[in-house]
Formats: structure tokens, C-alpha cells, sequence
């Protein structure tokens, strides 16, 4: 385990302090978790821009392909 020293904006740290004597819940076990929650939400969205970069780059050639396709004669 690391230890880290951290400043926390005053109205944080109140509304923190008064959340954890309801749960009956360590300081550290709470910092922690809420650190594991926002790293998955920010994994959660650098996929999401790249795949919504990844899909911008072939939509273009999707649309060409699909052009294609839907100007060949089909004889029957």
C-alpha cells in the first residue's frame, strides 16, 4: 500500500466526515473506493472516445462500400 498525502476542499471533507459516521465506514476503505469508482468511469470513457473516433474513421468507407453495392446491376 502507498500513503499519500492529499488536500481536500473544506465543504468535501465536512460532507465526507458526515457521511462516513452514518456508515460506520474507515476514512481510508472510503477514499479508496471512491478512487476504484471514478478510474472504472474514466476507462468507461476514454473507450467510449475511442471507439467513437474509431467508427468516425470508417463510416466514410462504410458509406462508399454501401454505395457500391447498391449501384451493381444484378442480372438475373
Amino acid at each position: 500500500m502507498k500513503t499519500i498525502s492529499l488536500k481536500i476542499d473544506d465543504s468535501i471533507f465536512g460532507e465526507t466526515e458526515k457521511i462516513l459516521s452514518r456508515m460506520k465506514k474507515p476514512r481510508n476503505r472510503y477514499i479508496n473506493e471512491a478512487l476504484e469508482y471514478y478510474n472504472q468511469m474514466q476507462k468507461r470513457i476514454m473507450i467510449e472516445k475511442r471507439l467513437n473516433k474509431e467508427s468516425a474513421l470508417v463510416k466514410k468507407d462504410s458509406m462508399n462500400t454501401l454505395k457500391d453495392f447498391e449501384e451493381i446491376d444484378y442480372a438475373d
